[in-house]
């Protein structure tokens, strides 16, 4: 069943391609406030064989790779609902939870912890603070998961930090079996791999689940950006698990597992420390912007595009960017 949607462009739950791949999981409550399918554009000017997913433009008034996961997730929230869930300072997930809270009515607090700061996550953080009245700040995430089991213990709904539960992750599914519509239509040829961020994880999961439905041998690279305590292969992997778990269960089909050696982990990505800027990301993000126009962050987006911009020259085939990242935070009132 799905909601109706927060404006006239999104898909309703039987338009999308999850849907249409798997009728029975209509069943599952979905709420549409994202515009799809998002656009496939090529960088040749940048480098031969690059192209990127244009995620950025995923939904009004933000986009970004959390829209997908929150039409799940905020799907049974009513008006004056309390919705709870935690980030660091300049969490792109808390902001899109607040915003999507806000246009359907319910209350978002958000228990944030401290980040190296970068010109992005300094905006992120003052918008936050300017759009949630309970949005407290803890020297760790253990101050803030604390915080949020007392909001919980009120009454308030949880969301998991970066929306990586099964639920949320058939949001990214979703989009991964959206892109390859996308390559069958002839937009983009099939890609050899797709980079993407890792960082909770969810993003990477659903995609590559995607492409094992799909029986499509794409390989999905995230470029680690936070701990390798967070973002091991092996979470991402039992997320994917996780969520064909849930599949199976509503649909009682069978769903193919993600194929060893088609989900890589890019640790060279990090640099040291979560917000922290790399001076290949700069780079990056300095020549996308001169190219196109398209604007990045440090702490996601910069470090995944100067990894996904090097690979055409070492890899064979075509390689797809896929941009978490709304660049409109940077600009908004």
């Amino acid at each position: 069943m799905s909601r109706r949607p927060l404006d006239d462009d999104s898909e309703t739950s039987r338009d999308i391609p999850l849907i249409r791949k798997f009728p029975a999981l209509a069943r599952i409550p979905r709420v549409a406030l994202g515009r799809a399918p998002t656009p496939v554009e090529s960088l040749e000017s940048l480098t031969p064989d690059l192209w990127i997913k244009r995620d950025d433009l995923a939904g009004t008034p933000l986009g970004g790779n959390k829209v997908r996961a929150l039409e799940y997730l905020l799907a049974n929230v009513d008006r004056n609902d309390v919705v709870t869930t935690v980030g660091s300072v300049g969490s792109t997930h808390a902001l899109a939870v607040a915003t999507y809270c806000a246009a359907l009515g319910a209350e978002a607090r958000i228990g944030r912890w401290r980040q190296e700061m970068n010109p992005a996550a300094e905006r992120v953080s003052e918008r936050l603070s300017h759009m949630v009245e309970r949005a407290p700040v803890f020297r760790t995430p253990v101050g803030a998961y604390a915080w949020a089991v007392r909001e919980r213990i009120r009454g308030a709904r949880w969301i998991a930090a970066g929306g990586s539960t099964p639920l949320g992750v058939l949001g990214h599914v979703n989009a991964g079996l959206e892109l390859i519509e996308q390559i069958d239509a002839g937009v983009l040829p099939e890609p050899a791999r797709v980079v993407v961020p890792l960082g909770t994880g969810g993003t990477a999961a659903g995609l590559a689940l995607a492409f094992a439905i799909a029986d499509r041998r794409i390989a999905v690279v995230g470029a680690r950006v936070v701990p390798r305590v967070v973002a091991r292969r092996s979470h991402v992997e039992r997320l994917a698990r996780r969520t064909a778990a849930l599949i199976e269960k509503t649909t009682g089909e069978t769903v193919p597992p993600v194929r060893g050696g088609l989900f890589l982990v890019a640790h060279e990505a990090y640099g040291g420390a979560y917000g922290r800027e790399t001076a290949s990301g700069h780079a990056a993000a300095k020549a996308l912007h001169a190219a196109r126009a398209i604007e990045l962050d440090a702490t996601y987006s910069a470090k995944a595009f100067a990894f996904a911009l090097a690979l055409p020259r070492a890899a064979r085939g075509p390689t797809l960017f896929w941009l978490t990242f709304d660049s409109r935070i940077l600009t908004a009132p």
